[in-house]
């Protein structure tokens, strides 16, 4: 089983998922968000690029829908709900379907469509996600949402924790930038000694949000993989 990554969403590129099970990882935070959301009892995630488009699919029926998502790591004016997955609680999703935007996981999310299989990963689910790939049976692409369209420290040692799981479950041939990865997960099983380095998450953490990075580094806390059908995340 081939294992690849790609390193940000604006670096994906369609003949390197095409017929490939992937797995988008924005760690900080709109994966953890979307895992946090479904293991506490959301419908569904709807990922949409912009706004308007949020807005537009809630439309005047604000029962059935969350709004959530940032701009700029902040809450979007007249949103339910920030990137923070501490806010996701089984109180405000459950049975409800969140409409989401971010700067950057929902627009690597998008462009995952031709893949085989889109599932969404990050720390909170890795060994879960590593399991369901396996499981899936194809060669694996695990894309980075990135930030800003460049490469991102703390996706790149997500992958390389669940390159690590993959380990222990199958024989994987990692690419060159695979294997990086999983060096660095070795070199820093803490996460937070690499990733305290990261752009990112110095933003979030001047923002006060100390908390949502403690959360966002957990490891393994459920077994909930949620998978993107084109239309919704369920």
């Amino acid at each position: 089983m081939k294992v690849d990554i790609i390193i940000s969403a604006d670096d994906i590129k369609q003949e390197k998922i095409e017929g490939r099970s992937v797995l988008v990882i924005d760690m900080l935070r709109a994966t953890s968000v979307i895992t946090t959301a479904m293991m506490n009892g959301c419908k569904a995630v709807i990922p949409v690029l912009t706004v308007e488009r949020a807005l537009e699919i809630a439309g005047g029926n604000r029962e059935a829908y969350i709004l959530g998502g940032e701009r700029r790591a902040l809450r979007i004016e007249g949103f339910d709900c920030s990137n923070s997955p501490l806010e996701y609680t089984p109180e405000v999703v459950r049975g409800k379907t969140l409409i989401m935007t971010t700067t950057n996981g929902t627009r690597a999310i998008d462009g995952c469509r031709k893949a085989e299989n889109i599932l969404i990963g990050c720390m909170l689910n890795a060994l879960s996600a590593a399991k369901k790939l396996v499981d899936l049976g194809k060669d694996i692409v695990i894309v980075n949402a990135g930030t800003y369209g460049q490469f991102s420290m703390d996706d790149f040692i997500c992958s390389g924790y669940i390159i690590e799981c993959l380990k222990e479950i199958t024989e994987v041939e990692l690419s060159d930038i695979a294997w990086t990865s999983n060096q660095i997960y070795n070199s820093h099983p803490d996460i937070i000694s690499f990733i305290r380095y990261a752009r990112h998450y110095n933003v979030i953490k001047n923002l006060g949000l100390e908390e949502d990075l403690e959360y966002c580094i957990r490891k393994d806390i459920t077994d909930m993989v949620p998978v993107f059908n084109g239309e919704n995340i369920e």
